[in-house]
């Protein structure tokens, strides 16, 4: 076997190590993390790994590293590190932190640095394997190294924040303004209309009947008479008003 190749054998143990002994860490942490999305992603996260370790394990059986007896007795050396380390992690996991939330907290924090250790275990894994021809670990490599990206890994939801009470949006009055109130026997409230189509030269022209309108037509100006008839035409359009206004309606230039 090659110095590459012993190289490759190397990187595949310490990968192996590192799946196995992060399996001791999920189980540790899946056991005191509340149920929700957080505890389904370890879990997803703890199925993967010892899917990893399999394929890992596999790779070295078939490149005969196994049956090594020098490369065995390094993995098992390896091995047997992250056995230790997980094991001592373990009681460590259960009782950090003060509260439940700060030890899933801080959990969350060493998964990720273990995350980008893998990460960069199988990055150069990947390249030394390419560059010695082993397009099988290769892509094996880049196969458990898409599994350990970041986004495929659970995260913490933080909880809504509670409104405060000047935070809250204030409650729409049930009651109607003042102005609004229907007054008993009264007619009901005529739609309010744009100034824009006022008629100021009648007052209270909303509330006038069509007779009304024409009797006093014959003292409003020219100006004034195009305003009610586009007025009118916006509103009622009541034919006896508008046909008053065409016939006190002359051409320009208008008198005065």
């Amino acid at each position: 076997m090659s110095q590459s190749e012993q190289k490759i054998v190397q990187y595949l143990n310490e990968a192996h190590a590192t799946e196995v002994g992060l399996v001791r860490v999920l189980q540790s942490q899946i056991a005191m993390a509340p149920r929700g999305t957080y505890r389904t992603g370890l879990e997803k996260h703890l199925r993967e790994t010892q899917q990893h370790a399999e394929r890992v394990q596999a790779r070295l059986r078939e490149i005969g590293a196994t049956g090594n007896p020098l490369q065995a007795g390094i993995g098992f050396v390896e091995g047997a590190l992250s056995q230790t380390l997980a094991l001592w992690k373990m009681p460590l996991d259960l009782v950090r932190g003060g509260s439940g939330e700060e030890k899933v907290l801080k959990n969350a924090k060493d998964a990720c640095a273990t995350e980008a250790l893998e990460i960069a275990t199988y990055t150069a894994l990947e390249h030394l394997a390419r560059s010695i021809g082993d397009d099988v670990t290769a892509v094996l490599a880049a196969s458990i190294r898409a599994d350990e990206e970041p986004a495929s890994r659970p995260t913490i939801s933080p909880r809504p924040a509670r409104r405060t009470r000047s935070a809250r949006r204030p409650r729409p009055s049930r009651r109607p303004p003042a102005a609004r109130r229907a007054t008993p026997g009264a007619p009901p409230a005529r739609p309010a209309r744009c100034r824009a189509w006022r008629a100021p030269a009648i007052p209270g022209y909303d509330e006038l009947t069509a007779e009304d309108i024409t009797g006093k037509l014959a003292a409003i100006s020219q100006i004034e008479l195009a305003k009610i008839a586009a007025y009118e035409r916006k509103h009622d359009n009541r034919s006896t008003v508008l046909t008053q206004v065409s016939a006190l309606q002359g051409d320009e230039p208008w008198p005065g």
